[in-house]
């Protein structure tokens, strides 16, 4: 049976002994491991079923821990870690030697951040090494933003949830590396695009990469219901061809009304993006489980996290 505890010692204690605890971050729950332990980390692809070319992030306690995990930061890449640690924003930079290849997928980069969640942060304190935390989910599935949803994956296969409430972002950190010192998102996360082009200038977006990607989240398709899932421009105008389906509604702040609509999820009332993207996540993890026909989202406005929104719902769509 896994446990679901608010006990960091109780934690620690596993992670020393190359076991997995699933931990609460702001953005959602992670599946951690210590990043200098072999058997931690292949336990980690295996949990999760993730392929061993998809690169992990290292989460450490501070900004000042930085350098003992990389080899070189870019300026702009300084500017946005003090600017946005502790919170949702990883940096992809050159590795220092000692950095497991098994944690960066063999690359020379490796994706580190700061979280923003006091019981992650106190737990990283304690330990005298980082963690890798991948989403505490089966790869490819809707990420988990609550101890429940974690325990509903891995019930009796995980030892421990320490439980942190639930995730207060709640879509994953946008990654941000660098090409020729210039920053470039390769996933587009709870930092909005605004918010970082705000100190450091004008971005590219990099986001989608099949073969061998740079960061977490690049594949086209992931974070996804096992409902069949389409995101469309209007649910109302879309769902007329389906008058016999059994349909979920997800919107930003609209309601859609029609008759073959068991389940309505709308993010905010008020139209406020933080507070859908908080959301997102246990909204499509609850349609989920309604046992319908299909998922139907509206897309979202095209501009801050609506935009992180979006990339994930676009992601979650199954392709016939």
């Amino acid at each position: 049976m896994t446990l679901v505890s608010k006990d960091i010692s109780n934690a620690i204690e596993i992670l020393q002994r190359d076991q997995l605890v699933a931990i609460p971050t702001e953005t959602v729950y992670g599946l951690a491991g210590n990043i200098f332990s072999e058997t931690a980390i292949k336990r980690i692809f295996e949990m999760k079923k993730r392929p061993m070319f998809n690169p992990l992030i290292v989460h450490v306690a501070s900004l000042e821990q930085l350098n003992e995990i990389v080899s070189h930061v870019p300026e702009k890449a300084k500017l946005l870690a003090e600017a946005f640690w502790p919170g949702p924003l990883t940096l992809i930079l050159p590795k220092q030697n000692h950095i497991p290849n098994l944690v960066t997928a063999g690359k020379d980069t490796v994706g580190v951040r700061v979280p923003r969640h006091p019981i992650a942060l106190e737990l990283l304190k304690q330990l005298n090494f980082p963690l890798a935390a991948p989403s505490a989910n089966p790869f490819g599935n809707i990420s988990p933003t609550s101890s429940k949803h974690v325990k509903n994956y891995f019930e009796g296969v995980l030892e421990m949830v320490l439980e942190g409430g639930e995730c207060k972002s709640g879509i994953e950190s946008t990654i941000v590396g660098f090409e020729n010192e210039e920053p470039v998102v390769y996933r587009l996360g709870s930092t909005s695009l605004e918010d970082i082009e705000s100190i450091v200038g004008k971005v590219s977006i990099q986001n989608k990469k099949e073969t061998a990607p740079n960061a977490p989240g690049m594949l086209s398709r992931h974070y996804a219901p096992e409902t069949h899932t389409f995101l469309v421009d209007d649910a109302a105008d879309f769902i007329k061809q389906y008058p016999e389906k059994k349909i979920g509604i997800l919107s930003f702040d609209i309601e859609v009304i029609a008759p073959q609509i068991v389940e309505q999820k709308i993010l905010s009332l008020k139209g406020d993006l933080e507070e859908a993207t908080s959301q997102l996540y246990a909204a499509l993890h609850e349609l989920d489980s309604l046992e319908l026909d299909m998922i139907v989202a509206q897309r979202f406005p095209d501009y801050g996290l609506g935009k992180s929104i979006n990339d994930r719902l676009q992601r979650a769509t199954k392709r016939k």
